[in-house]
């Protein structure tokens, strides 16, 4: 039996679960009698131990299991015979005193519902929709990008099939090998001294000071020079400060950059070496990247909008729950790249603001889903599927890989519905059209 629903707080509710102890009792019992069949104990066949015996020893299991049940099956007639949608899992605790009936065990089940709202009208919401497009410059800049990532190097001053290099001075580009060994206030430190260390000039890898400083050097040529430390070196013990460096430099190499022709389209795997089929694939590469960063930022922009336009309260323990699955999920992806991660503490806390607007978004998704029937389609899941295939060399195998797993097919299912609600809320809102730079748009990606 089930007491009525109390309201504690704006989703929180309260029941009283109440049955007679004899029921109870009468079903362990019952489920004692089963185990005695199987039960085994020292000096007794199986089957043959004696009742007390049994009771001594799975009694307590049995009885945990039963009113386990016994709660369970009478708080879920009591939130279906009241309707309610209840989020999450309900907190049980016994209660006691004279507010229990004599012979009668009772428990307070505490939980929360889902809130109930509507998506109203979306004409006033404002969504940007990003547009892109790819022009010869960006085929170009991602040849360069593919040239120097095939790079190879000469030593400056060597006579060979391309030439010795010409300025014998490091200069940008060029890749130089020095020994350094720097010093605070005349004393050496940890991390400040190297021998035949390598690195390109321009890269950026290097402190700039320390970069300046080797431009213009010979083989066999050393110079001294300060170099300043940002505050917020990762280097803690050297940081803010000040130390005096001397580097010799004792290699120099300048990069030799593949020549854009049939061999340099080979390797880009046009088989026959053809320039023009070798852009045209480049071409269609760059747009199929930029239609997916055009459609994650204008998702993006239309997730914005419907935070901003659909407010209700959102149930604290589904963002409790999905904050542990977010801490969870930071942990093995920390540890996949190798770090250690035992003795780091992941407190769910620290997630609770993108917890919260990722619940929010999935009830706000599931009812606009639910009221305009935006539900994934097989044939749009296909399409989907497909579309993912076509960047690959066995495209069916790929198609096969998705419908091999059902796990799989959801996530293409779930991504599917996400751009139905996009298009709705397109279709609803304010649009303003919003034209990004190929460069802004790709970001580190577009730089050489």
């Amino acid at each position: 039996m089930a007491t009525a629903v109390e309201t504690l707080d704006k989703l929180e509710r309260r029941l009283t679960i109440s049955f007679p102890i004899a029921e109870v009792q009468s079903e362990v019992e019952k489920r004692l009698k089963v185990r005695a069949r199987t039960a085994k104990a020292p000096g007794f066949r199986p089957g043959k131990v004696p009742m007390k015996m049994v009771a001594a020893q799975y009694g307590y299991q049995v009885e945990t299991e039963v009113l386990n049940d016994k709660v369970g099956q009478a708080f879920n007639q009591a939130a279906n015979e009241n309707n309610l949608r209840v989020a999450g899992y309900p907190k049980i605790e016994p209660k006691t005193g004279d507010a229990v009936a004599e012979g009668s065990l009772a428990f307070d089940a505490t939980f929360e519902v889902y809130p109930e709202f509507a998506v109203g009208d979306l004409s006033a919401a404002e969504v940007e929709q990003v547009k892109a497009e790819v022009s010869d410059v960006e085929i170009d800049k991602t040849i360069d990008i593919l040239r120097k990532q095939r790079v190879h190097y000469h030593v400056k001053g060597e006579q060979g099939a391309h030439g010795d290099g010409g300025e014998q001075s490091a200069q940008n580009g060029d890749r130089a090998t020095v020994d350094f060994v720097g010093k605070i206030d005349g004393v050496e430190f940890a991390g400040g001294k190297a021998d035949d260390f390598a690195f390109v000039l321009g890269e950026g890898r290097m402190l700039p000071e320390f970069e300046t400083a080797t431009l213009g050097l010979k083989v066999g040529e050393s110079k001294t020079f300060p170099l300043s430390f940002p505050e917020d070196y990762h280097g803690k013990d050297v940081a803010g400060k000040t130390a005096e460096f001397t580097i010799t430099l004792k290699k120099l190499e300048w990069a030799h950059l593949p020549e854009v022709d049939a061999d340099f389209a080979k390797m880009l795997g046009i088989t026959d070496g053809d320039l023009a089929k070798m852009r045209t694939d480049i071409k269609e590469n760059l747009e199929r990247e930029v239609k997916g960063r055009v459609k994650a930022k204008t998702k993006d922009s239309v997730m914005d909008a419907l935070v901003k336009a659909v407010e209700f309260d959102v149930p604290k323990t589904l963002v409790e729950q999905d904050g542990q699955r977010l801490a969870e999920m930071t942990r093995q992806d920390m540890a996949q790249r190798g770090m250690s991660v035992n003795d780091v503490p992941f407190p769910p806390e620290l997630f609770a603001t993108q917890a919260e607007r990722r619940v929010r978004l999935g009830l706000i998704l599931a009812e606009l889903v639910k009221a305009n029937n935006l539900q994934a389609t097989a044939e749009q899941i296909k399409a989907q599927v497909e579309d993912f295939a076509q960047s690959y060399e066995d495209p069916q195998q790929v198609v096969k890989y998705y419908y091999s797993d059902r796990s799989r097919l959801a996530e293409v299912e779930a991504l599917v519905l996400e751009e139905n609600v996009v298009t709705y809320v397109l279709g609803k809102a304010k649009v303003t059209d919003k034209v990004l730079p190929f460069d802004e748009l790709m970001g580190n990606n577009a730089q050489a």
